[in-house]
């Protein structure tokens, strides 16, 4: 299974681009989407831009992700209440 994160294009120069994701800044492979311009929002899969898409569908994947991160830390909390609990 492969993961792609949405994030968006800040700075570019020749086939490497600076993105933004989470608060970090990191530089990314463009050579798979040459036509990635400045502002787009684009899928990067171990550091490459695999696809462009829409402000949109990024937000609404982000919007998931942080989702899924909190159902996490929510049953990672009831977990640990649970094992005080048998203790």
């Amino acid at each position: 299974m492969c993961l792609a994160v949405p994030v968006r294009i800040i700075e570019i120069e020749g086939q490497v681009a600076r993105v933004e994701l989470g608060g970090v800044l990191r530089e990314i492979s463009i050579v798979l989407t040459p036509e990635a311009q400045v502002g787009d929002y684009v899928l990067i899969h171990t550091g490459f831009a695999i696809s462009l898409l829409n402000e949109e569908e990024a937000q609404e994947t982000l919007r998931l992700f942080a989702e899924l991160e909190e159902a996490e830390a929510q049953l990672d909390a009831e977990a640990g209440e649970a094992g005080a609990g048998a203790a």
